[in-house]
């Protein structure tokens, strides 16, 4: 047997050839009418593919996105999709679920102010265990099994990352006081993913615990990233937090400040939109908040006309 005649038996023996086959002596159109317009689809991602060809994009990845088996899936599917045609992705997380968690089972108890985990030496060395040793290498594992091209790493890896404590009540949780992209741009310039816990360390080795959303933003503002992408649990911007339908799916930095200033933007929200605002001003090109929520949303957002979540520009 021939090698075309052996890839045509094996195309043959297929499920999917068999399906194929099962559809052409069933007529021209059927099994047609029902299925999505695959090459529409295309064309309109087309353009944005072209656009954002090697442009750095920052991801910070948390949430019921992380949690879930399948979304985790999508998410590392969606990744590499973007890697495979030509944009750099920067994958940032935390994992504060995954952190109570591990603290649950050896009986520790956890106290938040501010809405930060109070950090003492012992629950640090929970922090870097779970960030470091499973949550990154899970993600990595994941990206990888698509492709050979994520590798794990934390702020504390070649300097990336220098922080100082936030408060002396918090403990060991630390504020960004410095990025040295040099570790980040290397990788990417060898064709790789970065994955990046969010720990980092200051000028004496002392380890502290930092939150997703601020690395990632000032890993972002370091690398004059094209887009910062925040995968939330809710939908976006809303006027009307009990109304997705009232996602604001563009907004300038003006219009956000003015919609912080009367009201409409409130609660947990203000940090984050705050936070967009401070990455546009420190170089980003575009922030989005997307949910996370929703099945392979980075494709839907980033390489279709209407997108789903809010972009925020300058």
């Amino acid at each position: 047997m021939n090698e075309s005649q052996r890839a045509e038996s094996k195309r043959a023996e297929s499920p999917q050839a068999q399906q194929t086959t099962e559809l052409s002596t069933a007529g021209p159109s059927a099994g047609v009418v029902d299925q999505p317009d695959v090459v529409e689809v295309l064309l309109q991602a087309l353009p944005y593919i072209q656009r954002f060809s090697n442009t750095i994009m920052v991801i910070k990845f948390g949430g019921n996105a992380m949690s879930s088996p399948e979304l985790f899936e999508q998410f590392a599917q969606d990744v590499v999709l973007m890697h495979s045609v030509g944009i750099k992705p920067v994958v940032v997380h935390g994992g504060g679920p995954q952190i109570g968690e591990w603290l649950r089972k050896i009986g520790k108890s956890t106290e938040f102010v501010d809405g930060h985990r109070v950090t003492d030496a012992e629950t640090l060395e929970i922090v870097q265990m779970v960030l470091m040793g499973k949550v990154n290498s899970e993600i990595v594992s994941a990206l990888n099994v698509h492709a050979p091209v994520a590798v794990g790493l934390s702020g504390q890896d070649a300097g990336l990352i220098e922080a100082a404590a936030r408060h002396p009540e918090l403990g060991f949780v630390g504020d960004v006081t410095s990025v040295d992209p040099n570790i980040v741009q290397r990788l990417l310039a060898l064709e790789l993913i970065p994955v990046i816990a969010t720990v980092g360390s200051d000028s004496e080795g002392q380890a502290y615990n930092i939150n997703a959303d601020a690395v990632a933003s000032a890993i972002a503002e370091a690398l004059g990233a094209a887009k910062l992408l925040f995968l939330t649990d809710v939908a976006g911007l809303l006027t009307d937090v009990n109304d997705e339908a009232s996602l604001i799916a563009q907004v300038s930095v003006a219009e956000a400040a003015a919609l912080i200033e009367s009201g409409v933007v409130t609660g947990g929200m203000i940090p984050k939109i705050n936070g967009c605002i401070e990455a546009i001003d420190n170089g980003v090109s575009e922030v989005h908040l997307i949910d996370g929520r929703r099945p392979h949303v980075l494709l839907q957002e980033l390489f279709t006309d209407q997108g789903v979540g809010t972009m925020v520009t300058r």
